[in-house]
């Protein structure tokens, strides 16, 4: 064990000498979890909205202003011509159009009820569609506000179903409390896979590691000896995500940290094994890069960061099961949102224990003493 200790020695002070790697470990956690917790949006505003009111009455102009006063819409186009406001829409200046009919303000007073049209812009289905919830939202919270302006007949009841509602463990709906703790995931796991396929590399094309080939290091103390301070550095980087993440985006924290570093400490052998696996059937840093950048885009891609798995297709779930990410990134949603305990989440550890076994398994299996 002295030997792996003279090896993390050596790590070390090659990693607090390099001045590109040091200030990566240090500053990126820090700038990619305030730049992609604020670029990474599900909040949808500044909607360009055009509006066709063939009315022009009171109702109509409240209804309008409603949109334009919700913080979600800019009137960008107010006109009579439909022609006109589609062209606007196919050139991409305005997302959403509503269209008012003409006897508007009359049929709401006979009859109780009146039709608009709204069309959207779905290129973007996602945008599409929440700016049609946006528009079902505001105008069904002016349908409530008819019998208070007299404009619904008597007898009426344009409310409709009252429904009360709560949103659990995230009540304001903030999306960064969603966000941050899943970025942290993908930044470690980032960070730790690239630069240990990286510094091993690194060495074999500056030939620094034949020195060590010809020593009578056995396998498995070359390779504790490489990961342990990354698997270290791993704890500073969560550290200072978390640290960022409470002071800055105030995400909230009901669960055990302990438990927290406790599972990054299973959960970083599992990325800094795929590091050294990749970096045992590479010979240049260029090849390193690409193969583990293919290998993180899809982990990234698929671990519920921005897409539900559940929304995935049953075989995508199924293959899933191999992205170590996908059980981070689920792992600190519920501990730090919901405060989940280690019975709710003992089969995240188990699966992240057993994926770290086998692939530093494969990573000792296959390394060879080479320059």
């Amino acid at each position: 064990m002295r030997t792996v200790l003279f090896l993390v020695q050596k790590e070390l002070l090659q990693i607090f000498r390099n001045r590109t790697m040091l200030p990566l470990l240090i500053f990126m956690p820090v700038v990619q979890t305030l730049l992609l917790s604020f670029a990474a949006n599900y909040e949808i505003k500044n909607l360009s909205l055009g509006v066709i009111d063939h009315d022009l009455s009171p109702a109509s102009r409240r209804l309008v202003n409603k949109f334009s006063s919700s913080g979600y819409f800019q009137v960008k186009y107010a006109g009579f011509s439909r022609a006109e406001a589609d062209k606007e829409l196919a050139a991409d200046r305005i997302d959403l159009i509503i269209e008012i009919q003409s006897d508007f303000e009359l049929a709401l007073v006979r009859e109780g009820h009146a039709n608009i049209a709204i069309n959207a812009n779905a290129i973007n289905a996602s945008k599409a569609g929440i700016a049609m919830g946006y528009a079902n939202g505001i105008v069904q919270d002016f349908r409530r506000e008819l019998p208070g302006l007299g404009l619904a007949p008597s007898g009426t009841n344009p409310g409709g179903i009252q429904v009360s509602y709560s949103n659990w463990y995230n009540p304001e709906l903030n999306y960064k409390y969603f966000m941050v703790p899943g970025i942290l995931g993908e930044i470690v796991s980032l960070i730790i896979c690239f630069l240990t396929a990286l510094n091993i590399v690194r060495e074999r094309e500056m030939g620094t590691i034949d020195q060590l080939n010809v020593t009578p290091l056995q396998k498995w103390q070359f390779i504790l000896g490489k990961l342990l301070p990354f698997w270290m550095l791993s704890q500073v980087m969560l550290a200072l995500g978390l640290t960022v993440g409470y002071l800055v985006f105030h995400i909230p924290m009901e669960g055990s940290l302990l438990m927290v570093f406790g599972f990054s400490l299973l959960f970083a052998p599992c990325m800094l094994g795929l590091g050294f696996l990749i970096s045992n059937f590479a010979d240049t840093q260029q090849q390193a890069m690409l193969t583990a950048w293919f290998f993180l885009v899809v982990f990234i891609l698929m671990c519920g960061l921005f897409t539900p798995v559940e929304s995935m297709p049953l075989w995508a779930q199924r293959a899933n099961w191999l992205n170590p990410v996908q059980y981070f990134v689920s792992f600190m949603r519920m501990v730090l949102m919901k405060g989940a305990t280690f019975a709710d989440v003992r089969g995240h550890f188990a699966s992240v224990l057993a994926y770290g076994i086998v692939v530093n398994g494969l990573a000792v299996w296959t390394y060879r003493k080479r320059s």
